[in-house]
């Protein structure tokens, strides 16, 4: 009986070898085809909520502003579209930029009411974590992410009290706003 030839061991490792450098080639190239971060600090606003998520966030982060109270709370700027969860030692946990609704909150120190896993926003978008905190002409005004991640402009003409995040940022909030929560609305 014939004995079958063997491969040298040099001969199995180049092989692996050319086979794993082929492979990281792949991923490489799938890579680079992705969306890449740039380093920007622009603020989301009427024109840029067409993107499908805001600017990345700039290296340092902003501080809380003054006047937003003490102890564990949420704060919202109105003027600078950003939200900071502040714990009760006044340090920053988490801050992020957000998408607000046409209808925003008037200054002053809410509370957050209500918590809904998910429902469908006024806009027709399927939302998730929403922290309901405040009302303004007959609406509810929370803060929510888009189930896709997405934030469209609201549709012309129409109201609504949504203020928008980004996935991650969400699931940041709903886990830090629980039922009691204090949230500081700021200029």
């Amino acid at each position: 009986m014939p004995v079958p030839a063997r491969l040298p061991s040099w001969a199995w490792v180049s092989g692996l070898t050319v086979g794993a450098i082929a492979a990281v080639a792949v991923l490489t190239v799938q890579a680079n085809q992705g969306p890449r971060p740039a380093a920007t600090d622009a603020r989301p606003s009427a024109s840029a909520s067409a993107s499908p998520r805001p600017e990345p966030e700039a290296t340092r982060p902003a501080r809380v502003p003054d006047g937003s109270g003490t102890g564990r709370r949420i704060v919202y700027s109105l003027g600078q579209q950003r939200v900071w969860l502040v714990d009760a030692s006044e340090a920053t946990r988490r801050t992020f930029r957000v998408w607000p609704g046409t209808v925003s909150p008037d200054p002053g120190t809410y509370t957050v009411t209500t918590r809904r896993e998910a429902t469908t926003g006024s806009d027709g978008v399927n939302i998730e974590n929403i922290v309901y905190f405040a009302a303004k002409s007959g609406l509810s005004i929370a803060f929510s992410n888009a189930v896709d991640g997405s934030s469209p402009p609201p549709a012309e003409g129409t109201d609504t009290g949504g203020i928008r995040l980004r996935t991650a940022d969400g699931s940041a909030l709903w886990a830090f706003g629980t039922t009691g929560t204090t949230v500081a609305v700021v200029k």
